[in-house]
């Protein structure tokens, strides 16, 4: 795990270490307004830079003289096993970032026997992603779009092709303000679409959104979508973009199998909080009745921890993954996806835990103010 620099005309060898060594390859090599909008949050992008700061807030409560010579990672989500409790989360227009693009990801995750969330926003199909990794275990994210013939037909496509649940992202009923997308006047190029939706919207208005015609997707989104969806699969829905307790309490009563804590990497409403600190409130609520997950801000093994001892069953990587392919395609996400597995194994067992089961809140030093 290497990246080659050339000092004085010399090559000297850099050591890929952790996750900021992958992000500073991928601010080097990826175009302006590709790096922009996978960095982007909205407006000022507090909520963004607050998701890594809140992980540093956080202490831990190590426990010694635990024998931990033998540890084990593995966990169950949805009932499946995984070989760690780190996923992908769903990250648009892979293909910028590697042209193999979401391929490549797919191949990676079905590597190390996590999961993948594939966005709806992707530059490869799912049709394409499962024949890349027929073995990979995968969720769908999925937009409610005014049309609902279009979510109901690609519901139905993801189904039929093996995914085994469905992520119905609900914190976007308009997309947030993107500063430097605008002033860089962000559109995928020519080559690249959508490929979900290849072909669907030639008969619509020029005026696009990431991708897609502006206004396809739906802002009258209520809970009582939740009940349509159900109506039409029955896969497992998973809400992601949940931030409080009662919208958790919702959640679970609407009979969704799983949250995801979200804000959406900061991208969306600029001035809520860190992921991890709405993760403890939405925990107490659900109460073991639904999984709980969450995804931003996660860049260390430690972050993980710190997530599970607050009570999440597994948590997601978005811009990481990205950064990995920037640097080596499939080869890359699978480097970080495995610094993390191994920088978690470590953090276990330093903090005294020889499997996923005993990591609870015991471990989590609360601040004292």
């Amino acid at each position: 795990m290497s990246i080659c620099s050339r000092e004085g005309g010399h090559c000297t060898e850099m050591a890929m270490v952790c996750l900021t060594d992958f992000e500073e390859y991928a601010k080097e090599h990826l175009s302006k307004a590709t790096w922009d909008y996978y960095a982007a949050g909205a407006d000022e992008c507090c909520t963004r830079d607050d998701n890594l700061l809140a992980y540093k807030r956080i202490r831990l409560r190590p426990r010694i003289l635990r024998d931990v010579s033998v540890s084990d990672t593995r966990t169950t989500i949805q009932g499946t096993e995984i070989s760690f409790p780190v996923g992908i989360a769903p990250t648009a227009f892979h293909c910028l970032a590697w042209h193999e693009g979401e391929m490549a990801t797919a191949r990676a995750t079905e590597a190390l026997n996590t999961c993948y969330i594939t966005s709806t926003y992707s530059t490869c199909s799912v049709e394409e992603i499962v024949a890349a990794a027929p073995n990979g275990y995968r969720w769908f994210q999925l937009y409610l779009y005014r049309d609902r013939k279009l979510s109901e037909q690609i519901v139905h496509r993801v189904e039929a092709l093996g995914y085994k649940a469905l992520v119905l992202t609900v914190d976007v009923p308009y997309t947030g303000k993107r500063r430097n997308d605008i002033r860089n006047q962000f559109k995928l190029p020519p080559h690249l679409k959508v490929k979900n939706f290849d072909g669907v919207f030639q008969e619509a208005a020029v005026t696009e959104e990431y991708g897609i015609p502006a206004n396809t997707l739906d802002p009258s989104i209520s809970w009582k979508d939740v009940y349509w969806l159900q109506s039409i699969t029955r896969l497992p829905i998973i809400i992601k973009g949940i931030l409080t307790k009662e919208d958790a309490e919702l959640a679970v009563e609407h009979g969704v199998q799983g949250i995801i804590v979200s804000n959406h990497g900061g991208r969306q409403l600029d001035g809520g909080p860190a992921s991890i600190d709405a993760l403890s409130e939405i925990v107490d609520t659900v109460q073991g009745r639904i999984e709980v997950y969450l995804d931003g801000g996660i860049r260390t093994g430690s972050d993980v921890l710190k997530s599970l001892a607050l009570g999440a069953k597994c948590v997601f990587i978005g811009r990481p993954a990205v950064w990995g392919l920037a640097y080596k395609g499939e080869e890359g996400v699978r480097e970080v996806l495995q610094i993390l597995n191994d920088e978690f194994r470590l953090s276990m067992a330093l903090s005294g835990c020889r499997n996923v089961a005993e990591i609870n809140r015991n471990l989590i030093q609360f601040p004292k103010f």
